[in-house]
């Protein structure tokens, strides 16, 4: 088996900086973890928040940290520096070979997408985001790592697409159907961002990200392999 980690993201329309950051790292005890926050509001007051957060938990998870440890440390520090008047949303999504585990930790109203073979469930237990109160603990579900297992996390500007012409995205179903193509994970966020961004007439209202990671048949070799696009 393989892991296979798609990305797509789009700044709001007319706006030079996305109030969004997703960071990737790789665990110092194997495997690799991907941190998306969403900060309050849009642009570059946005950005400073989510980098923030990003920032925080990122540092911890370079050092050996849980993931819940990390997101109740990045909301305790949030909190601590902006006395509770701004908040972020999180999702960490890691894949912990320590364990042979996919771990997926949310402070976020916003469900994460989970798929196991043709089965869809979501991952919507109440959750908060973080900053606006102390302690803040995040939800966790931990997985068996197999064949055919997918997770989709998207920050709110995903399921908003469309919203403001009374068509809303549905992405429980978007998802359903790439996991029915059996589409591979960044073919599957490129796919779900460009639902976004028709239903948007190509402005979008909000910042969107999206992150779908898979569980693979191995390739061929061994080799790691990153590829990145940034439009500048």
């Amino acid at each position: 088996m393989e892991i296979q980690i798609g990305v797509a993201k789009v700044n709001k329309y007319a706006s030079g900086e996305s109030g969004d950051t997703l960071e990737v790292i790789e665990r110092p005890n194997g495997g690799l973890s991907v941190v998306l926050a969403d900060g309050q509001r849009s642009g570059k007051s946005a950005k400073r928040i989510s980098t923030m957060v990003v920032r925080k938990v990122i540092s911890l998870l370079a050092e050996g940290v849980r993931d819940g440890a990390a997101a109740r440390a990045a909301s305790d520090y949030l909190f601590t520096h902006r006395s509770g008047k701004v908040q972020s949303t999180l999702n960490i999504l890691s894949i912990d070979l320590e364990t042979r585990t996919l771990v997926v930790t949310r402070n976020n109203p916003a469900p994460v997408l989970l798929a196991v073979g043709s089965e869809i469930r979501m991952l919507d237990e109440e959750s908060v985001p973080v900053g606006i109160y102390r302690d803040t603990r995040p939800v966790i579900t931990q997985l068996d790592l197999e064949e055919g297992l997918y997770v989709a996390t998207y920050s709110d500007g995903l399921p908003f697409a469309g919203e403001r012409s009374n068509q809303a995205m549905d992405v429980p179903a978007a998802f359903k159907r790439l996991i029915a193509a059996g589409k591979e994970p960044q073919k599957m966020a490129n796919d779900l961002m460009a639902e976004a961004q028709t239903l948007e007439n190509g402005r979008p209202g909000d910042d969107i990200s999206v992150v779908v990671m898979g569980v693979v048949p191995s390739g061929e070799d061994q080799v790691r392999r990153m590829w990145v696009r940034l439009p500048l």
